[in-house]
Order: C-alpha cells, then sequence, then structure tokens
C-alpha cells in the first residue's frame, strides 16, 4: 500500500448661444467632452481611452456616500496583465486582531494600500454581504483513510457553518483500476451548488484512496471548479478550503506548477492541516510485506531528492524496502516539513490562512474558524499611479489602523502588461 500524502475626440464647435439656458447647457457639454480629451490625451500611443467600470459592491468612496450603483469593473488575477487606466484591482483582506479573531466595523479610511511600497488611494470600499463560493478538498488517502466518517461529520458541519447563499463544490480522493493496478484520483463530487440536501449527499460519497494527488487537485479547483470567471456579485468571493495534511504522493502536477494557477485564479487557500506525522511513522516502519504498512511512493522519494539531497545518485531513492528505519524517518519528516511550507506559502500569498487540527476529531473546530473567517472579508480596489508597462510584478501590501497589533492578510501582488 502507498503513503498518500494527503491559477486585461477631439470636439468642435463654431455656434454661438441663442438664450441662457442653451449656454448653460453649452458650456456644460463643453467641459465635460473637455474631460475626455484630457484623459485621452494621458495614454500612451495607441492605448485606447475606456470608461472605467467600477466593481459590483465595492462603490467608489463618494459613489457609495451617494448612494449610487455602478456596473461591475474587470477583476485582475494574481499573475494577469492589467492596463492600469481602465481596470480596477481587486484587493480581498481579512483582518485579525491579537487572537486572531476578525476584526469587523472598518472603512475604508482605515486601510491603506501600497503598491511595490508607494501608497495608492483606495477607490473601491465594501464589507460585502455576497455570497461565497468554496472549492471544498477533502483529503482521504492513506493517513486518514480509517476515519472517513469523521471527515464527512467534519465536513457537513463546516457545511452548516456556511451562510444561506453560499455555494460550494466539494471534491475528494478515490481510487480507481488503471490496467492491472489501481491509481489514486481526483473526484468531483459536487458542483458549486447551494443545495445543502445534495451537499449532504456529496459528502456521503467520499471514500478512501490509496494515494494522495493533492497537488492534482489544487489544479483541478483552478481548472474546472473555477474556471469559468465569477458572475459578478461573486467577484473576489471565492476560496479554497482544504482538509489535508499536504503530503503529495501521486500527483502528475507539482507544487510550481499548482502554485502558479493558484495566484492566477486569484483564490485565497484556507488549509485545516491535519497532523498524520505519527500515525504515518509508525506504519512506515512496518516490514513492506506486513498489509497494513505503508511505503513511501517514488514520486515522493524523487521529491525528498530533489528538495533535500540534489546530488545525489536518483538510484539512491529508487527503492523504499531497502531503506532502514532511520532513513525512512527522516524522509517523513523532511517531507511533512516541506508540505507545511508548501501550504503557509499558498495562504499567504493568496490572502488566506492556516489552521492546525491536531487530529480529525479537532478539525471541525479549524472548519468553523475557517466558516466564520471568509464571511468577514473586507474587499478594497484602487487604480495604480505607476503606469508603466513593464511586465513587471507589482507588489501589494496593506496597512490598517485598526486596533493596536492588527493583523492584515491580502494578496501580495499582480503582474503588469507588457507594453508594446
Amino acid at each position: 500500500m502507498q503513503y498518500g500524502e494527503s491559477k486585461l475626440m477631439s470636439f468642435r464647435t463654431r455656434s454661438g448661444c441663442r438664450s441662457g439656458l442653451s449656454c448653460v447647457w453649452f458650456v456644460a457639454l463643453s467641459l465635460a467632452l473637455s474631460g475626455v480629451v484630457v484623459v485621452a490625451q494621458s495614454l500612451a500611443p495607441g492605448q485606447q481611452y475606456q470608461r472605467p467600470r467600477r466593481a459590483n459592491g465595492m462603490q467608489p468612496e463618494a459613489d457609495t456616500a451617494r448612494g449610487i450603483s455602478s456596473p461591475a469593473v474587470e477583476e485582475v488575477g494574481e499573475d494577469e496583465v492589467v492596463r492600469v487606466d481602465t481596470q480596477l484591482i481587486p484587493v480581498p483582506v481579512v483582518v485579525r486582531d491579537r487572537e486572531g479573531r476578525p476584526v469587523t466595523g472598518l472603512t475604508a479610511s482605515d486601510f491603506q494600500i501600497y503598491e511595490d511600497d508607494r501608497p495608492q488611494r483606495v477607490a473601491a470600499f465594501a464589507t460585502s454581504d455576497a455570497p461565497f463560493e468554496v472549492a471544498l478538498l477533502l483529503d482521504t488517502s492513506g493517513s486518514t483513510r480509517e476515519e472517513v466518517g469523521l471527515i464527512r461529520r467534519a465536513a457537513l458541519s463546516f457545511i452548516d457553518d456556511l451562510r444561506p447563499g453560499d455555494r460550494v463544490a466539494v471534491l475528494s480522493f478515490n481510487t480507481a483500476a488503471e490496467g492491472r493496478g489501481k491509481v489514486a484520483t481526483v473526484e468531483v463530487q459536487s458542483r458549486l451548488t447551494d443545495d445543502r440536501e445534495a451537499l449532504r449527499t456529496a459528502v456521503g460519497k467520499i471514500s478512501a484512496s490509496n494515494g494522495t494527488p493533492y497537488y492534482d487537485a489544487l489544479a483541478r479547483v483552478a481548472e474546472d471548479v473555477f474556471r469559468d470567471p465569477a458572475a459578478p456579485e461573486l467577484r473576489g468571493r471565492r476560496a479554497l478550503v482544504a482538509l489535508t495534511d499536504g503530503v503529495d504522493s501521486t500527483s502528475a502536477s507539482d507544487f510550481a506548477s499548482v502554485r502558479a494557477e493558484m495566484l492566477e485564479a486569484g483564490v485565497p487557500a484556507y488549509f485545516v492541516e491535519v497532523d498524520t506525522e505519527d500515525y504515518v511513522e509508525d506504519r512506515l516502519l512496518g516490514d513492506c510485506e506486513d498489509g497494513g504498512a505503508l511505503r513511501l511512493s517514488r514520486a515522493q522519494l524523487e521529491r525528498y531528492r530533489r528538495n533535500f539531497d540534489p546530488r545525489a545518485d536518483a538510484a539512491d531513492y529508487s527503492d523504499f524496502c531497502r531503506m532502514g528505519p532511520f532513513e525512512r524517518m527522516s524522509v517523513s519528516r523532511a517531507l511533512y516539513q516541506l508540505a507545511r511550507r508548501e501550504m503557509g506559502l499558498l495562504a499567504s500569498e493568496t490572502g488566506g490562512r492556516t489552521f492546525e487540527a491536531a487530529d480529525l476529531r479537532s478539525a471541525g473546530a479549524a472548519f468553523a474558524e475557517v466558516a466564520a473567517e471568509i464571511g468577514r472579508q473586507y474587499s478594497l480596489g484602487y487604480y495604480s499611479t505607476n503606469k508603466a508597462r513593464d511586465g513587471g510584478f507589482r507588489r501589494i501590501r496593506v496597512e490598517v489602523r485598526g486596533p493596536v497589533g492588527a493583523q492584515v492578510s491580502a494578496r501580495e501582488g499582480y503582474r503588469m502588461s507588457q507594453g508594446e
């Protein structure tokens, strides 16, 4: 048995005024059109002017105060290219106090956005009550396969904690026949839906697998579940929530590729990190002939060699069963450390968070924290003051004038388009 570790007029007039009213109208029209001329002249040669569109639920401060609603803005993913003159850059933000609890009641004036350390004006702000769309990934492999019932109960509790209208897609791992053997697969048990009964049925269908295609599952979230653009009312209101130990064993994908896909998708990643390390170590030390023993896959051994012993010959890590107990334990511990770093990095870069769960029995409490946090997210937006189209990565930082010691989680940047 293999051990499953666990994403772009000018105007001329010659006529005069025949009445006071027509003069007023004429002057107003002239001023309005001259404004268009000024904006058009500020654009780069060949760049077409387009009136900015605003994000639904994210009104500019002046419009919000007057109760004015506006069309939706075209949003920008983490690695998408943008034209700064016409597109709002959305920045989902969560603020927590010293104890890690979400801070509510803040206003636009409480936030300051920086792009590459240059202050930017908050052009849009909302504490949106719009629903969320969540991809719920449940790791049912190797180290957790004996407690699928606990995973089902934790998942159902999380779904019950979401608000009416929130939509969920459920993904899990399964085992499928391939030739003479079996292979671990990623299955979408339910597409995005707010039908609670359908979600309960989907959760009831999850089963165990003999491997962990964890990276493939992240790719499936970016490429499939969140493939289509969000509806205007759901822009900036999507998230991945994964119950896993983050240790991959069978994926065709690798972390670098799925990290790029998740950043491009602009989806915050929340991880309920289950501690399965002791469980795995005990079973890795068993004899390979023992049916209850676990073994590290070739993909895992190669990942260890690339990350921790790159000068070693690949043949040195080709046969798990020939390794001694100390070597097996050393490799397993290194892979767990790598998994925790990867989950922490992806959560930080996307504006999400990791939640530790000592075991599956405590996963429900961690899920409750995730559900509470994603429903209290602030939505900010700004137009960059940097007009250069250099193709570079623009780093975003958000500061809050809130409680002393408040912590901010937000997206870390975006990529600018390359000028012609």
